[in-house]
């Protein structure tokens, strides 16, 4: 299974707000620290506000920052929300795709259930199993000057 990249950022965002001892980033911030397109990023933590994960705040003095512990972000349910608009293959889309197997594919159901158990794996670990001191040293590098 390959990630997204909208949810390989949205993973990352949570590691450097989790990793922080900052309460609130701005986005040019973390898409600096990152390494990554602001504009691309605003999109990763909209989505990840909209699931709860993250609480943002807009205009002077906001920012983003976790909006529940680290302890709760289970890795396996913000996966799940970041790729969710991203079907495994053509059969999982919403539209149901244009496979000719469609109907009589015994692969289908095998996938569905390695995806599900991917994703249990993952809920295995919390957001704060993941955190390091070579993390929290990383995040804690500043920022270059603008």
């Amino acid at each position: 299974m390959r990630l997204t990249s909208f949810s390989d950022f949205g993973l990352r965002a949570l590691l450097v707000l989790a990793g922080s001892e900052r309460e609130t980033w701005s986005s040019a911030e973390l898409a600096t620290k990152l390494d990554i397109s602001r504009d691309h990023l605003i999109k990763v933590l909209q989505r990840l506000a909209a699931g709860g994960y993250v609480q943002t705040t807009r205009g002077a003095g906001g920012g983003v920052k976790l909006a529940k512990r680290a302890t709760a972000i289970r890795l396996g349910d913000a996966l799940e929300w970041l790729e969710d608009d991203s079907a495994l293959t053509e059969c999982f889309r919403d539209d149901g795709g244009h496979c000719l197997l469609t109907g009589f594919c015994a692969l289908r159901p095998k996938l569905e259930r390695a995806r599900r158990a991917f994703y249990a794996e993952l809920n295995d670990t919390t957001l704060a199993d993941c955190l390091n001191p070579a993390l929290r040293q990383f995040v804690a590098v500043p920022l270059p000057a603008a």
